[in-house]
This record gives structure tokens, sequence and C-alpha cells, in this order.
């Protein structure tokens, strides 16, 4: 059996640091993102984690593989360096992540784009392991994609193949997104901004989601359970745009499956369903249905796929 890896999944809300083996989790700590101030500032907190957890496991850097980042963005894999990203930890393309992983902890480093990790733990330990044509949706802060296509997971030249899947256009005259772009999914349907999307609804001052508070989906879902004409205008149409990004991503890709996952599955038993429907009607498919599933680890996916990429 190979050794462990710490692999860290950069998520704009939480950073994960784990300690996986082959394809199990040993144990993961979660600590808040703060994503907006720059990831400088959480790299000393990420080596006391790291340390912390080595000590729990009894375990000494000289028991570790390498560490790897799962990052938003996008990321070049080959110089092992974050290109761009959107708003969340806006520092990261100016520090040199692999300097610091070999100074702090004298290990290989790897650095993947976070769908892409989570494409490639649900595709080698998980629900999409039997399939050479994949597409993956991440539905979290921001919504995520990645592609395998004919057993082989897309890159492209310039790193962007299949991630940007959150900002395909599905309102060309929507809101301005962060990637500058009008009306991508992003903008009508995602975790960042909801607190622009709920203010902007004709009859938010009646509705619960005025109340002092965070608004994500977790709340919308709650709401629109209860009643609140406002939570379900909005519960609706995210449904709509990530089942239209659905068919953007089946449509581009031709996948045999479409793997759901993110925090925002929490709901999947109106998510599922809907998306399903929704494919069934609309996608141009002569050949037959996409399978579409909820990952196996919603969580960890991302931990588990940047771990594969240390040892193989």
């Amino acid at each position: 059996m190979s050794k462990p890896v710490l692999a860290i999944d950069m998520g704009g809300t939480k950073i994960k640091i784990g300690l996986v083996q082959e394809e199990t989790v040993l144990s993961y700590i979660s600590i808040d993102a703060e994503s907006e101030k720059g990831l400088a500032p959480k790299l000393p907190l990420i080596k006391r984690t790291i340390e912390i957890m080595l000590a729990q496991h009894n375990l000494t850097q000289s028991d570790i593989s390498g560490l790897g980042i799962a990052s938003p963005g996008i990321v070049d894999s080959v110089q092992k360096k974050i290109l761009s990203i959107d708003k969340k930890f806006g520092d990261a393309p100016e520090i040199n992540l692999e300097k610091w992983c070999l100074e702090t902890f004298n290990l290989p480093f790897s650095i993947e784009n976070d769908a892409r990790s989570a494409l490639i733990g649900e595709w080698k330990y998980g629900k999409a392991d039997t399939y050479d044509n994949i597409v993956l949706m991440t539905l979290g802060t921001g919504i995520g994609s990645a592609v395998v296509m004919e057993g082989r997971l897309l890159r492209g030249k310039h790193f962007t193949a299949g991630i940007l899947g959150g900002h395909s256009v599905i309102n060309y005259l929507g809101n301005i997104c962060n990637c500058g772009n009008k009306g991508c999914v992003e903008t009508e349907a995602s975790t960042w901004n909801l607190p622009v999307i709920a203010t902007a609804e004709r009859n938010f001052t009646g509705s619960k989601l005025s109340l002092p508070q965070v608004i994500d989906y977790e709340l919308i879902f709650r709401l629109a359970e209860e009643g609140d004409s406002v939570a379900e205008a909005i519960r609706d149409r995210s449904l709509q745009a990530w089942s239209a990004c659905a068919i953007n991503l089946i449509h581009a890709y031709d996948p045999e499956v479409l793997v759901l996952t993110g925090g925002i599955m929490a709901s999947n038993f109106y998510i599922l369903p809907f998306i399903r429907q929704y494919v069934e009607n609309h996608a141009w498919t002569p050949w037959g249905k996409v399978q579409i599933e909820e990952g196996n680890f919603p969580r960890t996916a991302a931990l588990l796929g940047i771990a594969h990429l240390i040892n193989h």
C-alpha cells in the first residue's frame, strides 16, 4: 500500500485538510476559508493544522508521499501554479506554492483544479468508476465542472477545457459575472451571488429571507418547503439554471454519466429528480439517456482526487 498523502481542498467557504491513503480519507479538518482575505494569511494555519493531524496519527513527514492542493480557478498542473482565480484567494497566483510546500514540509507537490480533482475522486473510487466518458458538475459556493472523455481527463492547451461550465451563458441579458461575462450560470444561481439574487426579488421585504442572516441554499430550500414564495421562486429558478448548465455540458462533451456533487447537493431530494426530468425532456441525445447520479463523496471527492494524482 502506498504512503498516505496530505490533501488540501481550497473551497470558497471552507478549506479542507485531509490525510488520504488510497481510496480512504483517514481524517480531515475544515477551517474557515475567509477567501476574500487571500491565501497567504491562511498558510500558517494550514501548516499548524497539518502538524496536528500528523501528530494525531503518529506520523512524521517522512511517512507521507506528498502534498496536493485542489484549487478553484485555472490551474497549470505542469508548472504547478494557479494562473487565474475568480475573486476567491485573489493573491494565490502570486504565491509559489511548490516552494512553500518544499520549505515547509520537504514533500513532493501537486496542484489541480478542484472540480477536476473531484472528478478524479469519483472516477477512480466512486460513482463513475465504470465509465470512460464523464461530466462532473459541482454545486457549491460557485458552479464547477470537469470532464473525462474517452478515458482521458480534459485539461486543454491553456488548462481551461471542461472546467468553465459555471461560466457558460444561460441569460445573455443577465447581470455581469465575476468573470466579466454576462448571465453566467453562477450569476443566475450560485451561493456567492444569492444575496444579490434574493434582494432583487420584488417581494423580498415580505420574505423571511429579509431577516438578518446568511442567505444560502440550505435556507432557500428550507423556507421554500415552508411556503415562502420568494424562496420558492429562487429555488425553482435555480433548479432551471442548473439544469440548463447540465444540458450545455451534455451537448458539449457527450458523456455517458453526469455526476452531481458539492455542498448544495444536501438538497438532493429536490435537485436530482428535477435535473433528471429536465435533461430527459430537453437534451438532444438521440442515442438514449445520460445517467445522472449523485457523487459518492460530496465532501471528500477532491481530497481523494488530488491524492490520487500524487501517487500515480
